[in-house]
């Protein structure tokens, strides 16, 4: 039996590997096996150039145990900006803090001007903590992935713990423990920011969570509306181009069943190696379609790949321009390749390639153990129909990591299930911002639950799309959802301040 991976992505948290029945939860936020590094530069890219400070914190390796294991010290790393920090006598400038996703925090401190954005106005000092397992911060180093002993550790509940530890600790040793904080996350990491601002409310007096599918769990959506998600924002753009992806699938199965298939293929889709299996080829071009719809940015940008603005109507207006007669599979190609080879740099493709710039590898364990999304393909999608096995996927993890998921410990350790009635009296200060070009969004919190645990939806918006920097390209609809967060977060800090200043004077 071999183990059938859901990396792309997020999540990043995405794809299924059609090569048998398995269907697992993806990477809620990144293409591993796809994505070019980030630190290429590129003409459409428009990440945060700013300075930070790195720093390395020694943390604990497990919280909940006084097992002599527990008390090993690895070195977590965290970014600081401190530009704008008010470093009066009293220390009580605002602290905004990003909790860190599955991959390198360089990356998502790049990918994040929003909060750069607005530093300046709350004189606050940011900073970045990279989670546990991931980019520099393995506890284990080169064998932090090497077996279930090790990454028993990585666990959401062992991250939040760390950044409640790390950001206290911090506070302290710089005299700023009067300083309000809020926790900010975009994805898995806007996942991680509302449940730290559950669990932990004595440490953050409120959290931004952008894009996150805090709902993906057990079946609170329904289990298709990820990929009816994605193929909706397809078929919104052109029915034609809806209709030609949907029905490539069958052709690029028929090409691979005939003699000299897999040579086509090859040469089709302009593979730098010769294609061994169709279902490489198929992945490949479902994760150029499901990326683009989760970043369908109205502004060029270069998250994941370098895209141009709107890249979903582009990608059918490249599908539709074609004349009749061309073949379905050159039109789905040419379509991806805006995808991977918008700078138009690449002379073939790595189909088949692994390559996995940001260090993503530890999502393949916390989806083998506690993020178990169950996702299926309905035949109402552009996407080949799927369903999801929950014993086959349990077979799956047991084979590769010896483990068996735990399908419902995420709700049972934060809930999701009715949450509107349970945090309608539990639970304060805590913004979901969703757009709904993004799939993830359909398991996201898309109606206020309370006067300050709040929804804020746009119909035009993509995958955290709000998280990045202003530009003079953005539709009036994004800078009024920003001027929106703002304001409630400073709010959320002016009440802080009042409900200190009258305590002190008790």
């Amino acid at each position: 039996m071999g183990f059938t991976s859901m990396c792309l992505l997020p999540l990043l948290f995405l794809l299924p590997v059609f090569a048998t029945s398995r269907l697992h939860p993806p990477p809620i936020l990144f293409p591993s096996a796809t994505i070019q590094s980030l630190t290429q530069k590129s003409k459409s890219a428009n990440h945060t150039k700013v300075p930070f400070t790195t720093h390395f914190f020694p943390q604990q390796l497990d919280h909940f145990t006084f097992k002599p294991q527990a008390s090993r010290v690895f070195y977590q790393k965290y970014l600081m900006h401190a530009t704008h920090w008010d470093k009066g006598p009293t220390h009580t400038a605002p602290i905004f803090v990003y909790t860190g996703n599955e991959g390198n925090i360089e990356w998502f401190a790049e990918n994040t001007g929003f909060m750069f954005d607005i530093a300046p106005k709350f004189r606050a000092l940011l900073v970045f903590i990279e989670h546990r397992f991931y980019g520099e911060s393995k506890p284990f180093g080169k064998d932090s992935y090497k077996s279930a002993e090790t990454l028993g550790y990585l666990t959401s509940t062992q991250a939040l713990a760390d950044f409640a530890i790390l950001i206290r600790s911090l506070k302290q040793n710089l005299s700023a423990e009067a300083s309000p904080v809020v926790v900010f996350g975009g994805s898995y990491g806007g996942m991680l920011a509302a449940w730290f601002r559950l669990k932990y409310p004595h440490v953050a007096i409120g959290a931004l969570a952008a894009s996150a599918p805090i709902l993906q769990f057990d079946d609170i959506v329904p289990w298709s509306s990820f990929y009816d998600a994605v193929s909706r924002d397809f078929e919104v753009e052109s029915t034609n181009c809806f209709q030609v992806i949907k029905e490539s699938w069958d052709d690029l199965m028929a090409v691979a069943d005939k003699k000299g298939g897999m040579s086509q293929l090859t040469k089709t889709f302009r593979a730098c190696k010769k294609v061994k299996s169709v279902y490489s080829v198929r992945n490949w071009l479902s994760a150029a379609f499901v990326y683009t719809a989760m970043v369908d940015y109205p502004i060029q940008a270069s998250f994941m790949m370098p895209l141009p603005a709107y890249p979903v109507k582009e990608m059918c207006r490249i599908i539709d321009g074609f004349p009749s007669g061309v073949d379905r599979l050159t039109k789905v190609f040419s379509a991806a390749s805006l995808y991977y080879n918008y700078s138009g740099a690449n002379s073939c493709f790595e189909i088949e390639g692994n390559s996995d710039p940001h260090g993503l590898n530890g999502w393949d364990w916390q989806a083998c153990t506690e993020m178990v999304m169950p996702m299926t393909i309905s035949n109402g999608s552009m996407f080949t129909e799927f369903t999801f096995d929950y014993k086959e996927f349990e077979e799956d993890c047991k084979f590769q990591y010896g483990v068996l998921p735990r399908p419902h410990w995420i709700t049972t350790e934060y809930g999701g299930n009715k949450i509107e009635l349970v945090l309608k009296r539990y639970g304060s200060n805590i913004i979901f911002s969703n757009g709904m070009r993004d799939p993830w969004s359909r398991g996201g919190v898309l109606k206020n639950i309370s006067s300050s645990i709040i929804a804020l939806v746009t119909q035009l918006g993509a995958h955290h799309l709000d998280f990045r920097s202003a530009t003079k390209d953005d539709p009036k609809w994004l800078t009024e959802q920003r001027e929106a967060e703002i304001k409630i977060l400073q709010g959320w800090i002016d009440q802080y301040y009042k409900d200190s200043s009258e305590l002190s004077k008790t």
